[in-house]
């Protein structure tokens, strides 16, 4: 029995004699480009990848699809700044995703459902990693290494894993239970051993390392603070945010002053202002030379800190002095008693460069009772002092490869390249895949063109405008401690910002070229073809008239001269 499979008859002598593909001067094709979102993110996620598994109903995929790259998306959900969603095309059509409530959920589903990671093997025992810093990079490293088969063993200084994540991160941005889960689940996994309260140059050196194991990934963080001063003047009780931070986290109390005064624009900065203000202190003010992240501000040009974070410091009371720096300090014997505070500016300099410069006549008095410099830390050099040779930080290429230490590889904040987790995360997984390739004699990875798909591109007859969906924030009144200040959706809230993603780039089967081809060329497969589509072209038939292309709604086909 003959079955047919085009619509209508196909008799001899019709029109399938007739293979009309010839009159064809441009071929359809399928073409996966990258989504703004993935080519943005430090870590490497792709968002839309596994939001098109949160869209089908596929919570425990999407995970998986997710910790395919990331280990901590609980964690990275919550601090991260999200430049994915910066770069979103959504965002030019209506509002961006809110790709870090999806992270965020599907992190706590996993806590929550006990999802195990996708299991690994462990093929070469006999070349063990050696891993320096239980902060995000050196468990991104470990995790990565264990899915390429080598063991791996974390030491850190620390009683507990996390790092920075544990010692510079308040509760009410990360609480405890969630780092706590997260890292457990990571610590435990097969090939994973953590190795707490041993320090590099006093419990082991990096000789010993290297005899004793097939590689090193160094990820000590940076623990020394930058030196701070205002024309040499120092008071002599000062203290740095991150050293405060450390204090509150560490036994929950600072010294609390009536007023005082932060200097810096970055996420300690912030942190450390807020946290004294939940400590008592009645003026909080923060001194920075960058203005407040706003529309119509450059991001390269804002406070660096998270922007939601400082627009609930400025909720929450803090005062903002944005586009100034301290010309001197004002004491009473050692002891701080003001500041003077000037304006401060971007100005184009002889050498073609811009420069901030002081604009003399704009100075004023602010009456403060301590100063707090929060203007970044440095690697601590002990232990390493032969690697740095004087310098701030540890020089690596994009592999995190240290040159001249062969099986020697850094990630994390001492690259001076991170800054945030999720490039930790990034470096980690990253310097991971450089290590195996490296015991096994293989070339480097070739890296995905991650060239974004333009918003020009899609075709936005198929979309409805769809508001953003917000997450619940704590009232300002009840932000007084470790309160987290925001919740993570339900489930029913998450499945409708998942149907809000174009699926740049990626086939999202709906049907359009199939449906509209007056050839009836496009054909549709039962199970995924190759390309990860449902449709194939039957060029035989197709004229190359470019409708499929035109109608697909997520840039996914697009017209090729044929040659």
């Amino acid at each position: 029995m003959l079955v047919l499979t085009r619509a209508g008859y196909a008799k001899p002598a019709t029109s399938l004699n007739f293979k009309t593909g010839t009159w064809r001067v441009q071929k359809p094709v399928h073409h996966h480009h990258a989504a703004p979102c993935h080519s943005v993110c430090p870590a490497g996620e792709d968002a839309q990848a596994y939001i098109a598994h949160v869209q089908a109903g596929h919570l425990q995929l999407a995970w998986e699809t997710l910790v395919k790259v990331n280990p901590l998306p609980a964690i990275t959900g919550r601090v991260c700044p999200h430049p994915c969603e910066s770069a979103c095309n959504r965002g030019f059509f209506d509002e961006s995703v809110a790709i870090h409530s999806i992270e965020r959920f599907l992190g706590d589903q996993a806590i929550e459902k006990k999802w195990n990671y996708p299991p690994r093997e462990i093929i070469y025992p006999d070349k063990p990693i050696a891993i320096v810093g239980a902060g995000p990079a050196g468990l991104t490293a470990a995790y990565h290494l264990t899915r390429l088969g080598y063991p791996a063993t974390i030491f850190d200084e620390r009683s507990e894993a996390g790092g920075t994540l544990r010692t510079a991160l308040p509760p009410y941005r990360l609480p405890r239970t969630v780092l706590d889960a997260e890292l457990e689940r990571v610590l435990a996994i097969n090939g994973i051993t953590f190795k707490p309260r041993t320090r590099l140059g006093r419990d082991t050196n990096l000789r010993e390392l290297q005899n004793d194991f097939a590689a090193v990934f160094l990820a000590p963080g940076t623990q020394r603070n930058q030196e701070w001063s205002i024309d040499g003047a120092v008071p002599r009780d000062l203290k740095s945010g991150l050293d405060l931070l450390k204090e509150w986290l560490d036994i929950g109390t600072v010294p609390t002053p009536r007023s005082v005064a932060v200097v810096g624009a970055g996420n300690t900065a912030v942190d450390i202002a807020r946290v004294m203000k939940r400590a008592g202190v009645q003026e909080v003010h923060v001194i920075s030379h960058k203005p407040i992240p706003r529309p119509g501000i450059p991001a390269d040009e804002a406070m660096p800190a998270i922007d939601r974070e400082v627009h609930e410091a400025l909720e929450e009371g803090i005062i903002i002095h944005e586009y100034h720096g301290i010309r001197r300090l004002i004491l009473r014997g050692e002891r701080v008693v003001g500041v003077e505070l000037v304006r401060m500016k971007k100005l184009l300099q002889s050498s073609g460069r811009l420069k901030r410069v002081a604009f003399e006549g704009t100075e004023t008095i602010l009456h403060v009772d301590q100063v707090i410099p929060a203007i970044g830390q440095v690697v601590d050099a002990f232990g390493m002092e032969n690697l740095l040779n004087n310098n701030d930080f540890l020089k690596v290429d994009r592999w995190g490869h240290l040159a001249g230490h062969a099986g020697v590889y850094v990630g994390g904040d001492a690259t001076g390249k991170a800054g945030t987790v999720a490039a930790a995360v990034g470096q980690g997984r990253r310097a991971a895949e450089a290590i195996a390739c490296e015991l096994q004699v293989k070339a480097l990875p070739t890296e995905e063109d991650l060239t974004p798909l333009p918003f020009e591109v899609l075709n936005l007859n198929y979309y409805e405008p769809a508001p953003r969906v917000g997450e619940p924030t704590l009232p300002v009144e009840q932000r007084h401690g470790d309160e987290e200040i925001t919740t993570t959706l339900s489930a029913p809230l998450i499945g409708t910002e998942s149907q809000r993603c174009f699926s740049c780039g990626n086939c999202l089967a709906c049907d359009n070229c199939w449906t509209l081809c007056p050839d009836t060329a496009v054909l549709k497969t039962k199970d995924l073809a190759s390309d990860g589509s449902h449709y194939v072209f039957d060029y035989d038939y197709c004229k190359g008239c470019g409708l499929c292309a035109h109608e697909c709604p997520c840039g996914f086909i697009e017209m090729q001269d044929e040659f």
